[in-house]
């Protein structure tokens, strides 16, 4: 077992394990459960039931209209601005649907963080799966013989695969792990904003919310064009930074649970000042 066949399981199994010990973390630091956990990594796969086949359709109308003439510096801003565009439209506006509507009793900074790393986690989780089964292939097929097991109008694709996998560097084979260690930051820092627009009851912390999901995608998106793999990750690494100075300056006292939407009123009744008699004085004596 080589470095290299060690760095891709670890690739795959830390992108599912870095959101799942995050979650376990925060559910018992802050005793808060995991429902809305859980309804985080809802509202990320309900976003893309839409965002999917919205970026699909969008790009079928473009190519059918003579985007495919456009200059390729051209296409490259266009795509990074939609696409960043897009995931955040979908995204935020997932995350402040579900606020409005379903998570009525989550309006504090804490349930705000678990709601976002709910939702990095599925995207984390989802990714980390899909890298793991890729493994599992390639390890199975790495020392094979492909002639025998693919046919010849698809050998050489498949040789090209298996070689471009297993002659990459250790550390470049682990740079999806790094990568979700960096992004799940910024999708809690998006919730935190989000989460603002019902605290600070200011429905500009949504557009706050799209606006940096847009540049940080657009800057992804442009990235991997002009920038090299290890100096993407770096960039993506300063977002991260950002991310957590935005999400403690966006720390609020936790309210009073009796405070929160929805909690059960207490009835506290009048106090009636009593008469100072001779006998009420007896009864008080020793009270």
């Amino acid at each position: 077992m080589d470095i290299l066949f060690v760095a891709h399981l670890l690739n795959g199994l830390l992108m599912i394990a870095m959101p799942v010990g995050l979650a376990i973390f925060l559910t018992r630091r802050w005793k808060l459960g995991g429902r809305i956990w859980w309804i985080g990594t809802a509202t990320f796969i309900l976003s893309q039931i839409g965002h999917i086949p919205f970026n699909q359709v969008v790009s079928k109308l473009l190519n059918q209209t003579g985007m495919v003439a456009w200059s390729p510096t051209a296409q490259l801003i266009f795509n990074a601005l939609f696409l960043g565009l897009s995931a955040g439209v979908f995204e935020e506006g997932a995350r402040y649907l579900i606020l409005r509507y379903w998570l009525k009793d989550a309006r504090s900074w804490r349930k705000g963080v678990l709601f976002g790393a709910g939702h990095g986690g599925a995207e984390a989780i989802i990714l980390g799966v899909l890298v793991f089964y890729t493994f599992l292939q390639l390890a199975t097929i790495r020392n094979a013989d492909l002639p025998r097991l693919f046919p010849p109008n698809q050998l050489a694709a498949a040789q090209q695969q298996v070689h471009a996998y297993w002659s990459t560097t250790w550390y470049a084979a682990m740079l999806g792990a790094l990568e979700r260690f960096f992004t799940i930051p910024c999708q809690i820092a998006m919730a935190v904003m989000v989460m603002q627009a019902f605290t600070r009851r200011n429905i500009g912390w949504l557009f706050a919310a799209i606006g940096y999901h847009t540049l940080l995608d657009a800057v992804a998106v442009f990235g991997i064009r002009y920038i090299s793999p290890i100096g993407l990750e770096g960039v993506l690494g300063l977002f991260a930074i950002l991310s957590v100075v935005i999400i403690f300056l966006l720390r609020q006292p936790e309210p009073h649970e009796e405070n929160l939407p929805g909690a059960p009123e207490t009835f506290t009744p009048p106090l009636v000042p009593l008469e100072e008699t001779p006998e009420n004085l007896e009864k008080t004596r020793y009270q």
